[in-house]
């Protein structure tokens, strides 16, 4: 993989958020996606300037605006809020090279919220915010709370001609833009890179396509695709993209079989058709959003709108993105749970009512090379698992997750987007390993469903991309975004709900809701309609760190006794999530999905650093103790709903 480095545009606007980027004001986003493509916004800045490793390696950008003087500006952060009581400002990078534009002392300038006009201002120091994304500032001039709270909302600029030297073979973004891209087995022009965006794994280069290209892959006319031009997302990786010639001002690239055609989309409809189409769809997301709003109005959230009357049109585009992400009635639910707390089943009540319903099986007998002899009463009910799978009556909901490690938000708190990739490249080792998980001869009929972050859902396309598939049928595999759920503060006025946390003045605090959330997700994707029309009747959940997925013994066993939950017992199991491996009944999950309100929540104290409106002006608040509830629910709720005599449980002995 190659990698970048990116100077994000302000505002920042991170990359789980574009898919659901408004379409009505960007009709381009909504570009056909292939498994391993994202959807990303067409609008971007005139001119960015941006740099790229030699190994393209994920880049950042600096967004270059020119004022009334003809001076070129780069955009390296924004003023988020004020911090202490001497001066000192917040301010949330979008730079690659933090050290050098915030700790160096010099001229910068400001640009403060909905004016064009720069203001010079003096850096007198700068440092990091330990355990923050954000850095501490102090300019000249400004010593006092109420003075850095009129700089709050600005953008920090520095001078374009000061951009840092690149190593031999790196490059900026900017010098990207406009180049010709060229097939290399061919020498066919394929048309110009008029964009860059990094997915959080990789660089993605955004193609304009000659129509010249398009009319000869489609064979159709002009006229017929329907539209002027075609836009398409090419990994930046060196297998695809192997020359970048900076003289000739072009790229060849060697795209897979297939990455082109399927980007191209062609729209036989006429013009007035498209324009009511659109019109349609900006309607039904109006009133999605009226909707919304009624609904947090009522829950006594009304503060979450704040961020719409600051800030420029994507910022408030964004917040109105956060709003429509929000599962108001799970969000209902979790806040209602605050206030009436329930007990779920255990594991402890299951063994205790009925022990005909416990399957106790020793290790050695989950081994591939396990013998017939040895366990032949266990062999056959393998056998009779192993042919369920083989048939397609098995899907697999695999959670990459560690729900236990999080996403930690708390001052002490470090960037876990090392262990994210630790755990997508342990992934990609267990599937490729048929110890680990289902033989590799019988994936084909297996569906599989993949539940991670959505920040991680394009690098986990990619990885699946990359290994074809791990001998999976691309289409009976899903990609979903685990379900969230708003952070809402822990202490609570007279009569009043806990807030919302907001993460910025558009921006929602949010964490994930853990496996019981994953109902919720397949409810919203019609995945369980998509499993009965492939004949599937049962549906194994499990974690990502579990080495059984795919269990046959399990699957056999509850067909057998006729249940509707099996359940894989752990080593020392307290109900942990960190090991999840159960099987549920469709019949049961399409009962459960009606029931998906009534799913128990569990309000965890956690640190959590956040923004609040005072007095007209955005603050930033760094707790040093608990100052919030995150919300968990388990997939062992789910037990609330089940008859004792329908559930099962397997134990493995050593």
């Amino acid at each position: 993989m190659q990698a970048t480095t990116q100077f994000l545009c302000s505002p920042i606007i991170p990359s789980s958020h574009h898919p659901l980027f408004f379409p009505f004001l960007n009709p381009l986003s909504r570009l056909p996606s292939p498994t391993w493509v994202a959807q990303f916004p067409s609008k971007t800045p005139p001119k960015c300037l941006r740099a790229i490793s030699p190994l393209h390696s994920v880049a950042t950008q600096e967004i270059v605006e020119t004022d009334e003087g003809e001076l070129e500006f780069v955009e390296v952060g924004y003023i988020s809020g004020v911090h202490g009581v001497r001066g000192e400002v917040s301010i949330k990078p979008s730079t690659d090279f933090p050290e050098l534009r915030f700790s160096k002392p010099g001229k910068r300038w400001l640009r403060q919220l909905g004016q064009e006009s720069v203001q010079e201002v003096e850096l007198i120091g700068g440092r990091g915010n330990p355990g923050q994304k954000t850095w501490l500032l102090r300019f000249g001039g400004v010593d006092t709370v109420e003075q850095a709270r009129q700089l709050v909302g600005s953008t920090l600029l520095v001078r374009e001609d000061d951009k840092p030297d690149m190593e031999e073979g790196e490059f900026y973004i900017n010098d990207l833009l406009g180049m010709r891209v060229i097939l290399k087995e061919t020498a066919e022009c394929l048309g110009t890179v008029v964009d860059v965006y990094n997915n959080g794994a990789q660089d993605l280069l955004r193609v304009s396509v000659s129509s010249e290209y398009v009319l000869n892959v489609t064979k159709k006319t002009k006229a017929e695709t329907g539209v002027s031009s075609h836009l398409v997302w090419v990994p930046f990786v060196k297998a695809i993209v192997p020359d970048v010639d900076m003289d000739k001002r072009e790229m060849q690239i060697t795209p897979p079989e297939g990455l082109l055609v399927l980007n191209f989309r062609v729209d036989d409809r006429s013009k007035n058709e498209r324009r009511q189409i659109e019109w349609k769809e900006r309607k039904k997301v109006q009133r999605r959003l009226i909707a919304a709003k009624k609904n947090l109005v009522e829950m006594e959230q009304k503060h979450v709108f704040d961020g719409l009357r600051y800030g420029e049109k994507s910022q408030r585009s964004l917040l109105a993105n956060e709003i429509l992400g929000i599962n108001s009635k799970l969000l209902r639910r979790a806040l209602e749970n605050m206030e009436i707390p329930s007990k779920r089943l255990s594991i402890t009540d299951i063994i205790g009512a009925g022990r005909s319903r416990i399957l106790k099986v020793p290790r050695e007998c989950l081994a591939p090379n396990a013998s017939k002899q040895s366990f032949s009463s266990k062999f056959k009910l393998k056998e009779q698992g192993q042919h369920l799978i083989s048939e397609g009556k098995m899907a697999v909901v695999l959670i990459v997750n560690d729900i236990e490690k999080g996403r930690d938000n708390s001052p002490d708190a470090v960037d876990s987007d090392g262990e994210e990739n630790s755990l997508l490249s342990s992934l990609g080792e267990s599937l490729s390993d048929d110890h680990t998980f289902i033989k590799t001869e019988v994936r084909a009929s297996l569906p599989l469903i993949l539940v991670c972050p959505g920040n991680e859902i394009n690098s986990l396309k990619m990885l699946f991309s990359e290994n074809d598939y791990f001998a999976f049928n691309p289409e009976k595999v899903w990609f979903l975004e685990e379900e969230c759920l708003p952070v809402v503060n822990s202490s609570v006025e007279e009569h009043s709900r806990h807030k919302i946390l907001m993460k910025s003045p558009w921006e929602v605090l949010q964490s994930p809701v853990g496996s019981g959330g994953l109902i919720g997700s397949l409810y919203s994707n019609n995945i369980q309609e998509h499993l009965s029309k492939l004949g599937v009747d049962y549906v194994e959940i499990c974690t990502s760190g579990t080495d059984l997925a795919g269990n046959p013994l399990l699957l056999a066993f509850i067909d057998s006794r006729k249940a509707d939950i099996g359940i894989q017992m752990f080593k020392d199991m307290k109900d942990s999530e960190e090991r999840l491996n159960m099987i549920f009944s469709l019949r049961f999950m399409k009962q459960l999905i009606k029931l998906n309100d009534k799913l128990q929540f569990e309000a965890i104290p956690k640190t959590n650093a956040h923004v609040e409106l005072v007095d007209k002006e955005w603050v930033d608040v760094v707790p040093s103790s608990p100052n919030s509830y995150e919300f968990r629910c388990s997939i062992y709720s789910s037990l609330n709903f089940c008859p004792l005599e329908k559930i099962c449980l397997m134990k493995v002995t050593d």
